[in-house]
């Protein structure tokens, strides 16, 4: 779960540029307060909650990891539709691809195409060289 200040904004971000399906919501005084969606291409699911008023939504130490096939053209795609991202795709010393950027509360959120790299025990250990040279 994501805490958010606004969570139609937060709709807006996850769910319009980053694709995924809305699940459910629920509303109170006709404003979303809760809302559960789905990951695009796969079954998990994010839900995204209207934090308090006097409470800090900050998430240091949190940074959310989504898997897309395409990382370079999504980027691309994001980019045409104004929201900047805060490192485009690039190739990681562990074998990854990845693009860092922030949803509109400041929670960072890594986009990065792994493929078959994901499930090698070996990726740890490039790593761990790249960091000792």
């Amino acid at each position: 779960m994501v805490y958010v200040k606004d969570v139609e904004r937060g709709l807006a971000f996850y769910r319009d540029l980053l694709g995924f399906k809305l699940i459910e919501d629920f509303r109170y005084e006709n404003k979303p307060v809760y809302a559960r969606l789905r990951a695009p291409g796969g079954d998990g699911t994010i839900a995204l909650h209207q934090a308090g008023p006097e409470v800090s939504v900050l998430s240091d130490g949190v940074r959310l990891y989504f898997e897309v096939r395409e990382l370079d053209n999504f980027c691309r795609n994001l980019q045409q539709k104004g929201f900047h991202i805060t490192q485009l795709p690039r190739m990681m010393p562990w074998g990854w691809r990845h693009a860092y950027l922030n949803d509109p509360d400041g929670h960072e959120i890594s986009l990065y195409w792994a493929g078959e790299n994901r499930m090698k025990k070996t990726v740890m250990k490039a790593a761990q060289k790249a960091a000792r040279a």
